[in-house]
């Protein structure tokens, strides 16, 4: 693993503040100064200090956190409007999302510390299955909803097929639970809105094997090793998405 990235898996800094402590001679490995971040070390022998305090890597954690409306998926904002950080700060490790839900969407939303698991999660070519329910506006009729289970064109391109079915159904508005493989920007909403039914409210159920039983909104939970393996084995198989992202 390059220096670098070892001093930000072990949460010593971001990857660009540890390339400048490494650069600004700050870091030794093995008892002999390094000024190179793409220096190659090996995490299982190596000795590795920054500023003479030998460095070991954080545990890795998965949490499960059921995000309410009116929280950003992301670690910090410049506008001081609430992240789902504030929500786990009794944390102390340096967590990330795994992906993103919009301001207004409630739901699953993973975080972790580990670089890896977040790559095989969020990956286009290995997106894990994304289960919602949503409250859209009008009845939904069950022509709309063929079409999106065989694709919606957007202006980005057609949507991968959709499984999808009718909760519950009146005049005014319909709930419909869906699930999607893909990742794109708002990709729900803009689904929902092709078919002429604008999302009312947003909800994920589901990610992979996981859901949000046991749970309140604002709680959150850490993943089993068992859950982690299983997560992992299910983006083992590629799926035929090629979009990036994950915003619905």
């Amino acid at each position: 693993m390059r220096l670098a990235k070892y001093l930000a898996h072990a949460g010593v800094a971001s990857r660009r503040k540890a390339e400048e402590l490494i650069v600004n001679g700050q870091v030794r490995v093995n008892d002999k100064l390094v000024t190179t971040p793409a220096f190659e070390v090996d995490p299982m022998s190596d000795y590795i200090e920054v500023d003479k305090t030998p460095i070991t890597p954080e545990t890795k954690q998965y949490i499960l956190l059921y995000k309410p409306a009116g929280y950003l998926s992301t670690v910090t904002d410049p506008f001081d409007r609430p992240t789902v950080m504030d929500l786990i700060s009794d944390n102390r490790q340096r967590l990330y999302p795994v992906g993103r839900l919009d301001f207004d969407t409630e739901g699953l939303l993973l975080l972790t510390n580990d670089g890896d698991f977040t790559n095989q999660m969020i990956h286009p070519r290995h997106m894990v299955s994304k289960r919602y329910q949503a409250i859209v506006k009008g009845k939904v009729r069950p022509s709309q909803l063929k079409r999106l289970e065989t694709g919606i064109e957007l202006d980005d391109g057609w949507t991968a097929p959709a499984r999808a079915k009718i909760i519950m159904s009146s005049a005014n508005e319909t709930t419909v639970e869906i699930e999607i493989h893909e990742g794109r920007k708002h990709q729900v909403k803009r689904m929902f809105q092709a078919i002429g039914h604008p999302v009312l409210h947003l909800v994920r159920t589901g990610f992979g094997s996981l859901n949000l039983d046991n749970l309140r909104i604002g709680q959150y939970r850490y993943l089993t090793q068992d859950e982690v393996e299983q997560l992992l084995a299910l983006a083992t198989e590629p799926s035929k998405n090629d979009d990036g992202g994950d915003n619905s």
